[in-house]
């Protein structure tokens, strides 16, 4: 374990401060207690600027590692068998699987980063780029992403970010919108790209990592003879370019850094502007309120898409505070993911990482399957661990840890200290049960418009079902959501969540009909988040509801379907989760993607006469009423245990083998699920359930 101990007792106070009068119809403002006089716009005196991180980061921490990464030392395919059923019938079909051997990792330190981010700046002004042209940044998260958007950000040349799992009509509307003249991708990404560039007129330049057929190098450089170059030609047309050219570009506080485009539920993406001022205060504030947690014995595994908020900004405070990171991908992080060397996270040892409750979900179940599969006795002995962790029983809780939680430990490197879940609400089962066999699980509440954070919960306050105190960038009240009962008045005071302060975007890009719509920006200066929140007496806050989401039943009750799927999503047997309501029901139901292995287990285990095949495919398994049954009856024993109403309890599940990803449509890039989407493609088994109701 990491030795480094980093909590201050009492350092948040009350955690939060009313610092304004509840005016008719919402409750009073409340601020940060670190931040209760003035809100915080920037770290330091002196740093306005992504370009001042940049600078700061190397005269500061010089030689030390500052990004890591890996090189694909070879590609191994496996074949297995998988079985379908086709028109009625199992056939089966064999599949190629993909598995990557890595290097070790290679790392830059943050005078490498400075130099490198000069190089393709000065690059860039060679090509023609100006302080007016957007530049897309369409790729994986890596060093060179970093890199590529910090040159961008040091010559006043704002970048739009796209998904790399966009498809080509997400792709075309965020090199369109902005028109943008040129786009740095990879080089698995150039068939996708050589795809839109026909009808994306302003790119003129390709920026590309990673090997490239020259075949469709050719192919793209024949489309109005659009420019391409590696990022390492793009480095060594400016290594020899002089410097000074660079100052007269650097930006200021209000040029815009950022259209970030958030994977929206509905239409287009919208692409959020944001200005250095803002990033800049969203660093100050995590900085102010987390600081002394951060320190250089550290080090943050970097994973999730820096096309997310989220990471963008988790990864400019680790560049800021002098935290290496080490690159990472979602398909190499364990060591089953990968062949003849060790999964990204036993290879680089984080002691800090960032997760949405998918991924927080996928590793308690990954858990669970080990444990399950090692035999009762194992089983529980590892139960018997966990449950003496919670009661904190003195010895067998030391104990529980140093002899069978370590084991749990050594798989994610053994030296994770601190993990933050954001992007959508954890589940408290998951939560509570990774913060007792592996690291303190903190949640976290931000958007695209808050750049990334409204609310983060310091270990010092760990607690469940909590999102922390509001960030010292930002002050928060609460509007009265009276339709469904949310009011400021109340004991807990509710409603919903409005946000002000330097880290709060100024609007949409080119979307003057949302900057002028009262429901998303009021006059003074608000943004309305949509998301219904609860002040709790130590001072941090709870959401328990999104607008959007409340739907009200036959009976007139409203229930809340993203909170219902949070706790639903912690059964074992659950992989992924859409829970659906008109307003004709009786009770929800839910479109279910069973957790294959423990499904199997569960079956292979049950102990009535009338079990299902655990052996048959998960198409068979799915259509089973038994199994149905059995899923059911596990969800809605969670719910009952979590206090759920009779209104909120599932009156039937449908089940499906099929993943839900991205190119399906029915989730989105960061893995919030397409709620329209889903109900139109189980419309059939939807409504033959509330037919039956």
């Amino acid at each position: 374990m990491s030795r480094v101990r980093t909590n201050k007792p009492g350092f948040y106070g009350k955690g939060s401060v009313e610092v304004a009068p509840a005016a008719e119809g919402e409750g009073p403002i409340r601020r940060c207690a670190l931040s209760a006089e003035r809100l915080v716009t920037q770290p330091f005196e002196g740093i306005d600027t992504v370009h001042d991180i940049v600078a700061y980061a190397a005269r500061t921490h010089g030689v030390r590692n500052a990004l890591g990464w890996r090189d694909i030392l070879n590609t191994i395919e496996e074949e297995k068998d998988v079985t379908k059923v086709v028109d009625g019938k199992e056939v089966t079909e064999k599949k190629k699987w993909k598995f990557f051997q890595l290097s070790d990792y290679k790392f830059l330190t943050f005078v490498e980063v400075k130099d490198a981010v000069s190089e393709i700046a000065r690059g860039l002004l060679e090509l023609g780029v100006t302080s007016d042209n957007v530049f897309n940044v369409y790729a994986q998260t890596s060093p060179n992403w970093q890199l590529m958007s910090h040159a961008c950000a040091s010559i006043s040349t704002t970048i739009a970010t796209a998904y790399d799992t966009l498809g080509e009509a997400g792709l075309t509307h965020s090199l369109n919108e902005p028109e943008c003249i040129g786009i740095f991708t990879n080089a698995e990404l150039l068939p996708t790209l050589q795809k839109v560039l026909a009808n994306t007129p302003s790119v003129k330049y390709v920026v590309y990592d990673g090997d490239a057929p020259q075949a469709v190098l050719d192919q793209i450089r024949a489309i109005r003879e659009v420019k391409a170059y590696s990022i390492s030609e793009l480095r060594e047309l400016g290594k020899s370019k002089p410097v000074e050219p660079l100052e007269a570009r650097r930006p200021k506080k209000d040029t815009m850094a950022c259209i970030m485009y958030t994977s929206g539920s509905t239409g287009n993406p919208k692409g959020v502007s944001i200005t250095h001022a803002n990033l800049v205060a969203s660093v100050g504030a995590v900085y102010t309120l987390l600081g002394h947690h951060l320190t250089y014995d550290d080090s943050y595994l970097a994973y999730l898409p820096l096309a997310h908020v989220l990471e963008y900004i988790v990864e400019m405070v680790m560049l800021f505070v002098g935290m290496p990171s080490g690159y990472g991908r979602v398909k190499t992080l364990t060591d089953a993911s990968v062949r003849n060397c060790k999964g990204d996270i036993s290879a680089f040892k984080p002691s800090i990482m960032v997760g949405v409750p998918a991924v927080w979900e996928t590793i308690r179940k990954g858990i669970l399957t080990k444990v399950n599969g090692g035999g009762s006795v194992k089983k529980s002995v590892f139960n018997g661990a966990i449950a003496a962790k919670k009661a904190n029983i003195p010895v067998l809780s030391q104990l529980a840890d140093s002899v069978i939680l370590s084991g749990v430990r050594a798989a994610t490197g053994g030296r994770l200290r601190i993990a933050l879940s954001g992007g959508a609400a954890v589940s408290r089962e998951t939560q509570e049960f990774l913060s007792v066999a592996l690291v303190t699980v903190l949640q976290g509440y931000g958007m695209t418009e808050s750049c990334g954070m409204c609310a983060i919960l310091p270990p010092e306050m760990m607690r469940f079902d909590s999102v922390g105190v509001p960030v010292p960038s930002v002050e928060v009240k609460l509007r009265d959501v009276e339709e469904a009962g949310y009011l400021s008045s109340n004991n807990p005071p509710q409603g919903e969540v409005c946000i002000r302060g330097p880290s709060v975007t100024s609007g949409y890009f080119k979307r003057p009909d949302l900057n002028a719509d009262e429901t998303i920006f009021t006059k003074d200066g608000w943004m309305r988040t949509g998301d219904v929140g609860q002040w709790n007496p130590d001072g941090t806050l709870s959401l328990v509801d999104r607008i959007k989401n409340l739907i009200k039943l036959q009976s007139g009750e409203y229930i809340a379907l993203e909170r219902l799927e949070s706790t639903y999503k912690s059964c074992n047997l659950v992989g992924n989760i859409c829970v659906h309501a008109s307003q004709d029901a009786k009770q929800p139901l839910a479109v279910v993607i069973p957790h294959e292995a423990h499904l199997r287990h569960a079956l292979q285990n049950a102990n009535n006469g009338t079990k299902a095949d655990a052996s048959a495919s998960l198409a068979d398994l799915c259509k089973d009423q038994r199994v149905k049954d059995m899923i059911l009856k596990e969800c809605n024993t969670i719910g009952k245990k979590s206090g759920f109403k009779p209104p909120e309890l599932l009156q039937a599940v449908v089940l499906t083998p099929d993943e839900w990803t991205p190119e399906s449509g029915l989730v989105t890039a960061a893995q919030k699920i397409q709620r329209s989407k889903i109900a139109k493609t189980f419309e059939v088994e939807i409504k033959e359930i509330y037919k039956n109701q």
